[in-house]
């Protein structure tokens, strides 16, 4: 039997403290902007909602659904009194008008480049269509503010190994051309496979040490 590591062991803990604290439309209602927060991004129907479930070990923590765009405002979990993650609105085909998608793109615009609490961005992207122009539309976010970034490849069950490994090397390689320190993790929330390792980098994001 394998002795769990302490460093997994503590960082499941310090995720499943997770706790919703409200949703908003509007950035500036958000908590006040201080102490850390890292953003989830990604396309609609990536997986963002499922991700943050399976990272923070609480299967209703995010409300998910086969319904693309069902996140529609940000929405806040509380880690500590000074650690927060944010689920942005999915972007991309979600099924509504488009005067809404607007809306989102404005607000998830508006809030990566004026919250200061913000101290890194996790990119949901499913491993088949990695990367999309949402994606790197994403990433030059993150290399005009200076931050740092995850990229979690997710569905990576849906590919043989093989195909998944290469991927993620092409993901890298793309990513690293755009100077964007970042890390890309083979994810899987049905499989629940690179879990550990997304928490790793997760709480690299929030702590500010290497990723």
């Amino acid at each position: 039997m394998a002795i769990p590591d302490p460093i997994d062991t503590a960082l499941e803990r310090r995720f499943r403290r997770a706790q919703f604290l409200m949703s908003t439309p509007d950035h500036h209602k958000l908590p006040p902007d201080e102490g850390r927060e890292v953003a989830f991004a990604g396309r609609s129907n990536a997986g963002k909602s499922s991700a943050i479930n399976v990272i923070c070990d609480q299967g209703g923590l995010a409300r998910t659904s086969k319904t693309p765009g069902r996140t529609q405002q940000l929405v806040v979990f509380g880690l500590d009194a000074s650690e927060r993650l944010i689920d942005l609105p999915g972007y991309g085909y979600a099924k509504v008008p488009l005067a809404v998608k607007r809306d989102w793109h404005t607000l998830i615009d508006a809030y990566v480049r004026e919250r200061q609490a913000l101290a890194g961005i996790v990119i949901v992207s499913d491993i088949r269509h990695a990367l999309t122009d949402f994606d790197r539309q994403m990433l030059a976010y993150c290399q005009a503010r200076q931050l740092r970034c995850v990229i979690l490849l997710s569905k990576a069950d849906k590919l043989n190994r093989g195909p998944a490994t290469e991927t993620r090397r092409k993901v890298l390689r793309e990513i690293e051309e755009l100077g964007v320190p970042t890390a890309a993790v083979l994810f899987s929330s049905l499989a629940k496979s690179g879990v550990a390792e997304a928490r790793r980098a997760l709480a690299a994001l929030l702590d500010g040490t290497e990723i």
